[in-house]
């Protein structure tokens, strides 16, 4: 199941659960759009997977399973 951070890791933007502007690599790196298409150009800089945009995971569904509160942000080319 998808951790759905809450953050962008590049310029910590926050990104909730319901946000469509969230994308993830197969690792689950997440960054929002604006760094996605200026800084990363697609591609995450932890692992070169490309970035698509996160599912939204439902309003009821998140109640049984919360996004996580985990916030990361990396030394990344957004810095």
């Amino acid at each position: 199941m998808l951790a759905l951070r809450p953050n962008c890791e590049c310029c910590d933007r926050d990104l909730p659960a319901e946000s469509t502007g969230a994308l993830i690599c197969s690792f689950e790196c997440t960054f929002c759009a604006e760094c996605t298409d200026r800084v990363l150009k697609g591609a995450c800089p932890n692992c070169g997977g490309e970035l698509v945009r996160r599912p939204v995971r439902p309003a009821a569904a998140l109640v049984k399973y919360p996004a996580s509160i985990e916030r990361i942000v990396r030394n990344s080319p957004c810095s």
